[in-house]
């Protein structure tokens, strides 16, 4: 039996050696586009390469999945964040958990995950090809896959696996294949908002704050935790998880809607203000931009007092109702703007790609195409950020890797 797989990122690579090594008569052939293979684990976690996630609860790991959580529970019983630390180690990569729970090689080196990756590639007989670009992939009469390589060379194979990420040109074949298309659209990334309250205040990062599309009450989409402020406007972990969850919504409103923040939650307006009323008593002289009383960075206080219309030199005693009223909303209701969408650095990851209800998750066999295989990215599922996407990667290639070579048709 002869197998291609098109795609030489972290779910192809998985996959072919997860088929090799599990079944060394079959030929197994990977087709990379590109020079260098394992492009995005280079770049992943700033060059050290977020391996996975250190949550071993599979029904705890698919929250972390705006898309294909559901699919994914069954699957992460099979292979799960416990299972590719023990793949790794067994190769001699240890891992390391950080205190957010993602993990990294202890070499904090995505150079080791690429070379382990290659050695046990080479290990297996998988016979990697760099530099070959796919243009298409159809089946024959015969039941093979014909593959076209540019230059005009055909490839004939009894299987295929496409771990091609989000390449348009994939998404393509897939759909001359029988398959559905999910309309990809970009997943985490930061948000443009240029707004007074945010000016000059590049780098002020606050640890915990609730963060809230609002999108005229057709859904709650929001998140809480670290919210940093940027030049363009704010980034940090609450703000990528948002972009996530709320992705299709964003799109289809041009990365143009409103954002609320509450900066000190649990707060709310009531229990702030209330918090805030103690406080004019207790100290009634002292100043109310240099007396803080809250787990929110200096500056943004003073920015948000300054906002609310009271000024520098007021003491707590002289804080009128309507200063008062003003600031509570500025801490737990501030609406801004979002103008648009940036990066979130070199890692570009997108929701959409093959309808899920198509494909087998015990198998990743298309459901259309007997002998078509999907691994990775190009799946309609997307993780947050830490460690998630990697996961789904190594999951789907190594469940895809283990049944391409004992299915048999009649």
């Amino acid at each position: 039996m002869k197998i291609a797989i098109a795609g030489g990122g972290a779910a192809g690579f998985f996959s072919a050696i997860t088929c090799a090594a599990t079944y060394p008569h079959i030929q197994v052939l990977l087709l990379e586009a590109g020079r260098k293979p394992l492009a995005k684990v280079r770049i992943s976690g700033g060059g050290r390469c977020n391996v996975t996630h250190h949550c071993f609860d599979p029904a705890l790991l698919v929250q972390n999945y705006p898309r294909g959580g559901k699919v994914l529970r069954g699957a992460f019983s099979r292979f799960q964040p416990q299972d590719t630390v023990a793949w790794f180690e067994e190769r001699g990569v240890r891992l390391k958990t950080e205190a957010d729970g993602r993990m990294f090689p202890v070499t904090d080196d995505s150079e080791t995950i690429i070379n382990c990756l290659l050695e046990s590639a080479q290990e297996a007989g998988v016979q990697i090809r760099t530099g070959v670009r796919v243009e298409s992939v159809c089946k024959g009469s015969e039941g093979k896959f014909e593959i076209e390589l540019r230059g005009g060379e055909i490839l004939r194979r009894d299987r295929v696996l496409l771990a091609t990420g989000s390449n348009p040109s994939a998404y393509q074949w897939a759909k001359d294949l029988g398959h559905t298309i999910i309309p990809p659209v970009p997943s985490l990334f930061t948000f443009k908002i240029k707004d007074p309250r945010l000016q000059d205040l590049a780098g002020v990062s606050v640890e915990n704050a609730r963060i809230r599309l609002l999108d005229g009450g057709k859904g709650k989409v929001e998140q809480q935790g670290a919210l940093l402020v940027t030049h363009w406007g704010l980034s940090g972990p609450a703000l990528l998880k948002l972009s996530a969850w709320g992705a299709r919504i964003l799109r289809d409103r041009a990365y143009k809607m409103p954002l609320q923040i509450n900066w000190v939650p649990p707060h709310n307006p009531e229990t702030l203000c209330q918090e805030l009323l103690a406080l004019k008593s207790q100290t009634p002289k002292r100043q109310i931009s240099t007396n803080c009383p809250l787990p929110i960075p200096k500056r943004l206080w003073q920015r948000l007092v300054e906002i609310a219309g009271i000024e520098r030199q007021t003491p707590w005693a002289e804080l009128s109702k309507k200063g008062l009223n003003a600031l509570v909303g500025e801490l737990t209701q501030g609406k801004y703007e979002i103008q648009g969408k940036g990066v979130f650095k070199e890692e570009f990851v997108t929701c959409g790609g093959i309808k899920l209800q198509e494909v087998d998750f015990k198998t990743m066999e298309s459901r259309k195409c007997p002998g078509l295989y999907f691994a990775g990215e190009i799946l309609d599922i997307d993780g947050v950020t830490g460690g998630f996407n990697f996961q789904s990667a190594w999951t789907t290639g190594w469940l895809a890797g283990q049944a391409m070579g004992r299915v048999t048709y009649l």
